[in-house]
């Protein structure tokens, strides 16, 4: 009989999405932990004051958001919309600056579909691969070994 693993696949592909995007979009990321609290299970911190500029930062935000959840429904076959509570919400309130409430829906699918797309790219899904895996190790590792798996990953073949 086997001992459960200590922490949470699922979040440590919905994290790793988190960061593995984040990277690929150029937003610096801090930390990324798989460690629980009251409040959370994981979290993916992002560098203060070091946000490069970007052609529509709301766009980079979004996807960002919602890069958790797709990711962690590549790995387990499913969206869990109720795990990703605060980052939808979080998702939905930056929509609003591009849609109106009666086309949310429409533009979620959209910006789901975007970066379903980002996470389809072989290196970008290997660095989330890469990145989940040290999590599943380690608990939490800093934004510099995030960066060296997603830069690793994406540089293979």
């Amino acid at each position: 009989m086997s001992a459960d693993p200590p922490f949470d696949p699922a979040t440590a592909y919905h994290e790793a999405g988190h960061a593995a995007i984040a990277l690929a979009l150029d937003r610096p990321v801090h930390r990324v932990s798989v460690l629980p609290n009251q409040d959370l299970l994981g979290k993916c911190e992002f560098r203060k004051g070091v946000q490069r500029p970007s052609e529509d930062w709301v766009e980079t935000e979004i996807l960002i958001a919602l890069a958790g959840m797709a990711a962690e429904a590549r790995h387990t076959g499913r969206y869990d919309r109720g795990a990703a509570g605060r980052d939808l919400r979080y998702a939905r309130k930056l929509m609003l600056y591009r849609a109106s409430e009666r086309s949310l829906d429409r533009f979620e699918r959209r910006m789901l579909g975007k970066v379903e797309h980002l996470l389809g790219d072989d290196g970008v899904w290997r660095a989330v691969e890469a990145i989940a895996a040290e999590l599943l190790k380690l608990g939490a590792i800093s934004g510099r070994a995030a960066r060296h798996f997603y830069e690793l990953a994406t540089r293979e073949g």
